[in-house]
């Protein structure tokens, strides 16, 4: 598998953005070395609070939730998902399955050796941190989930259908295009969607993201149907604390906030959120609120 490896200066200057990068190496089922970036702020003897972006971002997105969290007395980690931000890259889009992904970062969590893990996760850092829950289920003490879902076959919504249709045939990402769709109460600045842009100098380098909705299991002849069903099998079982934060203006996973509810015992309850001026970014959206619910639900116990 040949590997691509985003220059460092591609992430120089990033404002808000300047925690030295941390690196582990996994290893894929054919044995080629993948290094993972991630970030690690705070008390290391603290419970850490693990922070999972999707598709296309990176660690980058929770710019506005690390400060507040260490603040707060936590020890904060954020992981790029192979094929995005500082992680390195597989060079073709076929290197990119879900049982992939999975596998890669198991093998960083296992690594990283963490418990009591508190997960925030969003979109494919959702899909990727529900499967971590499933599998991990001793290492996690409660988990926020905020717009994703753990697709098995059944089916997606209208616009996770137009989402995969659009993406179908894209050799480069359509940075502006998306996030003017998914920020719903703002428009980005140019310096942010710089940063967004900052880890792919070239569509060489932007396969895992724009194959990510080719993914997603909704149809039942997808190869990741069974593996998610599997793990449902195991969240079903699942009886620590679980929130869902939803931003409301988000076509994509509109609902899937009540399947999580519906199907995961941790999720009774608990104080659910629905945020109405937010899109499939709440990041972006609604930071302040959603670290203020997250530390709420963090400090009931």
């Amino acid at each position: 598998m040949e590997i691509l490896r985003t220059p460092d200066e591609r992430f120089e200057g990033i404002a808000g953005f300047d925690y030295t990068p941390c690196y582990l190496e996994v290893q894929d089922e054919d044995g080629t070395a993948l290094r993972v970036h991630y970030t690690d702020q705070g008390p290391p003897d603290a419970p850490p609070v693990l922070l999972m972006h999707g598709n296309p971002t990176w660690s980058y997105l929770y710019r506005n939730f690390i400060p507040p969290l260490v603040a707060a007395g936590h020890r904060v980690l954020t992981v790029d998902l192979i094929g995005c931000g500082r992680s390195d890259k597989p060079a073709l889009r076929a290197d990119y399955t879900q049982a992939r992904h999975y596998h890669w970062m198991s093998q960083w969590l296992q690594q990283m050796e963490l418990r009591d893990i508190t997960l925030f996760c969003q979109d494919w850092g959702g899909t990727i941190g529900l499967y971590l829950v499933s599998q991990f289920p001793e290492r996690f003490a409660r988990v926020c989930a905020a717009n994703t879902g753990l697709p098995d076959g059944g089916g997606g919504s209208e616009g996770v259908q137009a989402w995969i249709a659009m993406m179908a045939q894209m050799q480069e990402f359509p940075f502006e295009d998306v996030f003017a769709m998914a920020v719903a109460s703002r428009s980005l600045t140019e310096a942010e969607v710089a940063a967004y842009r900052a880890p792919y100098p070239d569509g060489r380098f932007m396969h895992a993201i724009c194959g990510f909705p080719a993914l997603i299991a909704v149809e039942s002849d997808n190869p990741g149907v069974a593996q998610n069903r599997a793990a449902w099998e195991a969240l079903e079982r699942f009886d620590k604390p679980f929130l869902t934060i939803w931003g409301a203006k988000d076509p994509v996973t509109a609902g899937g906030q009540e399947v999580l509810q519906r199907r995961i015992p941790g999720a009774r309850g608990q104080a659910h959120a629905v945020l109405p001026e937010a899109g499939h970014f709440l990041q972006e959206d609604a930071p302040e609120e959603v670290v203020e619910r997250l530390l709420a639900f963090i400090d009931q116990g």
